[in-house]
């Protein structure tokens, strides 16, 4: 199943965080240029104002940031090598990608460890706050059981343990089946976190959500992602 992330789940906090005049660091696994679910082009996202969502295109072109050749994006490595202290917060949007690498990716989950010990802001819209088990110590284990049909148990001293958090929600995938094309989910963002000791929330099926606990900021869906930017900011200042 060809994926990315979700086009205004990025731009449009994006867009928010540098009207506010902070500075943003694209970073993707291995640095590579990240790629965008061409599904997620659709101006429904953006609330039907397609005027929103050219302004979010025309950005993402400026920014050249799916340049295969010219992109912005750096590695985590470089993030850890330029210092967690540089950086003021972390946002992890959405598209089913993070289900594929995020939720299991060590370097992520000390970078979000850092964060949590230091109590820096932390924000995930949809399916990307299963990036959260990335800060499992046997992520990939754990992982690999909830895929294959296993109830492991729930990590000891998990750091995010308790914590109220919202993602793409069990009913908002099958309404959105139709979505993947075909393809098939082995894992639901609401099933992981769950089963990791998450205390999760769900909204009535694509209305904005947004939960805050601690550092984390969390939202559930595409329509969620502009407000976490904006409570993000809120616990910036």
């Amino acid at each position: 199943m060809q994926t990315g992330f979700f086009l205004n789940e990025l731009m449009q906090p994006v867009q928010t965080f540098i009207a506010a005049g902070q500075t943003v660091v694209f970073a993707t696994p291995s640095g590579k240029a990240p790629t965008a679910d061409q599904k997620s082009n659709d101006v429904s996202f953006w609330g039907g104002d397609e005027k929103a969502r050219q302004e979010s295109l025309a950005l993402l072109a400026t920014l050249k940031l799916t340049s295969k050749s010219d992109s912005p994006a750096i590695s985590f490595a470089q993030v850890q090598k330029i210092g967690y202290d540089k950086f003021d917060a972390v946002f992890v949007p959405g598209g089913h990608i993070p289900m594929q690498d995020l939720l299991k990716d060590k370097q992520l989950g000390q970078l979000l460890t850092n964060f949590h010990e230091k109590g820096k802001v932390t924000g995930f819209t949809c399916h990307g706050t299963i990036a959260m088990l990335s800060t499992i110590p046997d992520a990939r284990g754990f992982v690999s059981a909830l895929e294959s049909g296993k109830q492991p148990a729930a990590p000891a001293n998990w750091i995010y343990k308790g914590y109220k958090v919202t993602a793409f929600t069990d009913a908002e995938e099958e309404q959105a089946k139709g979505f993947l094309g075909g393809g098939h989910m082995k894992l639901f963002p609401q099933d992981g976190l769950t089963a990791a000791g998450a205390n999760f929330s769900e909204a009535k099926p694509w209305s904005e959500n947004v939960i805050e606990n601690r550092e984390v900021i969390s939202g559930q869906n595409p329509q969620s992602a502009k407000a976490v930017a904006v409570a993000m900011l809120a616990k910036l200042k």
